[in-house]
């Protein structure tokens, strides 16, 4: 079992910046690959970003390219999501996520965190 907890959601303005991180317990974390996916209200869940176990390899949405950045510290057993240049249509639940496969794919990923609200206002 890998239990996953997000924190670092909040409200902010359109421009602004939030870093979000997710900590593991559990199982050995270095060993997942890991993603951020978000849902806004009466839409399906969608792909963010991804990180592969190691940090070798990074994915992210075409909607997030360029705006945020995707890492982890495994010593912290932790990934973290840095979100600049934030627009309103960035407002969803954000929700961190832990597979053995990864990529953009929800069903990869087996262990999924409660989710943390980012609100961007305009």
């Amino acid at each position: 079992q890998l239990q996953l907890v997000e924190s670092g959601g909040g409200l902010v303005q359109a421009g602004g910046s939030l870093r979000l991180s997710c900590v593991a317990s559990g199982r050995s974390f270095s060993s997942w690959s890991m993603g951020w996916f978000r849902q806004a209200p009466g839409k399906e869940r969608t792909f963010v970003a991804a990180i592969s176990w190691g940090g070798y390899t990074t994915y992210y949405g075409d909607s997030v390219k360029g705006r945020f950045t995707i890492s982890r510290d495994d010593a912290k057993k932790a990934v973290y999501l840095r979100m600049n240049s934030l627009k309103p249509e960035d407002t969803a639940i954000y929700y961190c996520a832990a597979g053995s496969a990864g990529g953009a794919d929800y069903s990869n990923y087996n262990y999924w965190g409660q989710g943390t609200q980012v609100t961007v206002s305009s």
